[in-house]
């Protein structure tokens, strides 16, 4: 089985700093090659450290965090600021480095933090401007996060930003599910169930937080921003068909096909 190509596809992975962006990219990228595709794994992240994966083109190469602090007399926060507003002028030598792989999926694997790729402008510019025939971004949803009624509704808050903000497909998948037993069933049905998740908020919080929760998530759902969470365990590769049919119908509105 291949999956069928119309060129290069791109997919960023989003979420909050150890939501499991890294772990997510280290099991799609074989699963795509066992398949008859070749797969591009791009580090955009400067201040990264033992990665589950050996990327095919590393923004390491081409920042340095040790050299930023010790030339701009910054400390490491500061440096990977700087070094994240860098990126984009990085983009010509990256795009390069990834055709030259010629992939058919590029998957980029954006910085820890997530608000150094969604909220400085580099990141929505390397969406933008990047060459590709499709792009799609998946957020993480840290199921450990998300495991209250209002932590979830504040993910999901920060999901839609990331959609206003880089204005490209998104698909949400709630990560980690192994790490809290049968709880993630209830955050799926959060997912797929305002009324059952604004009874749940009114249980758990003080009135003043269920006024600005629930607001909040009435907002979401007056804008159609509802979504349909991808449950996915990188443990034990739970939900990993499921989500790549997903990638390739939103990448490219296709199906799998034998060869």
């Amino acid at each position: 089985m291949v999956l069928f190509q119309v060129g290069m596809q791109v997919v960023f992975v989003t979420g909050t700093a150890g939501a499991g962006k890294s772990q997510l990219t280290s099991i799609l990228a074989p699963w795509y090659e066992e398949r008859g595709s070749t797969v591009a794994t791009v580090n955009l992240d400067p201040g990264a450290t033992n990665l589950p994966y050996d990327p095919i083109v590393d923004i390491r190469d081409f920042i340095d965090l040790e050299s930023i602090m010790a030339s701009h007399q910054l400390g490491p926060n500061g440096a990977l600021i700087l070094s994240a507003d860098m990126i984009a002028t990085r983009l010509p030598e990256l795009q390069e480095a990834i055709d030259e792989y010629n992939p058919d999926y590029t998957i980029i694997d954006t910085p820890g933090q997530m608000e150094l790729f969604a909220y400085r402008p580099s990141g929505p510019y390397i969406v933008e401007n990047i060459t590709a025939e499709g792009k799609a971004v998946l957020f993480l949803f840290d199921s450990i996060l998300a495991s209250t009624a209002t932590h979830f509704v504040s993910l999901a808050l920060l999901a839609a930003s990331l959609q206003l903000r880089l204005q490209i497909p998104s698909i949400p998948v709630l990560s980690k599910i192994d790490l809290i037993g049968t709880k993630w069933k209830k955050i799926m049905k959060w997912a797929s169930n305002a009324t059952v998740l604004e009874e749940d908020i009114r249980q758990e919080a003080s009135a003043s937080d269920y006024l600005l929760a629930t607001g909040v998530l009435r907002s979401l759902v007056k804008t159609d921003s509802s979504f349909e969470l991808m449950p996915f365990s990188a443990q034990t590769s739970e939900g990993l068909v499921e989500l790549s049919a997903t990638i390739t119908r939103i990448l490219k509105s296709g199906e799998e096909v034998d060869d």
